[in-house]
């Protein structure tokens, strides 16, 4: 798959993954996310090599992560997404979410889907809705997973 790299002034993203820096990665997900608290260095590592992966970079430091999981024809999964709190309100999530949503490969599926606690404002400026029929929906949810290991 192509690399795709935009910038604005200092600001890159990028979907080089040779440029994550998986202790910044690691650190945020373990330690301040709600959604992955203590979760292993090795399973971030894994996922990364399983995902389209978009880093946002500050000059040449990593200041925040997004991954897609799709077959890139009908379906992708968005997580992990996070702009670490000293470059926020920068407007760096919405060029995110834009630069993901007009990734070529991602373009015209039928189907995308997050969970999200704290930000369903920004996903509404890009279409995203609550699901419409809930009761359609099953999960497999080991929330602690991570504190039991």
């Amino acid at each position: 798959m192509n690399i795709i790299t935009t910038t604005k002034g200092d600001f890159t993203i990028s979907t080089d993954k040779s440029k994550l820096d998986l202790t910044v990665i690691h650190d945020y997900l373990a330690n301040e996310s709600y959604w992955s608290k203590n979760i292993p260095k090795e399973r971030i590592r894994k996922s990364i090599a399983n995902a389209l992966c978009f880093g946002i970079y500050y000059k040449d430091k990593q200041i925040g992560y997004a991954k897609v999981v799709s077959d890139f024809s009908t379906m992708a999964y968005l997580g992990d997404v996070f702009v670490l709190e000293d470059y926020r309100r920068q407007g760096l999530s919405k060029w995110l979410m834009e630069t993901i949503m007009s990734h070529p490969e991602l373009i015209g599926l039928r189907r995308w889907i997050l969970l999200t606690s704290d930000a369903h404002e920004l996903y509404k400026k890009f279409g995203w809705q609550p699901i419409a029929s809930p009761e359609k929906w099953i999960e497999i949810h080991r929330p602690d997973i991570f504190r039991e290991s």
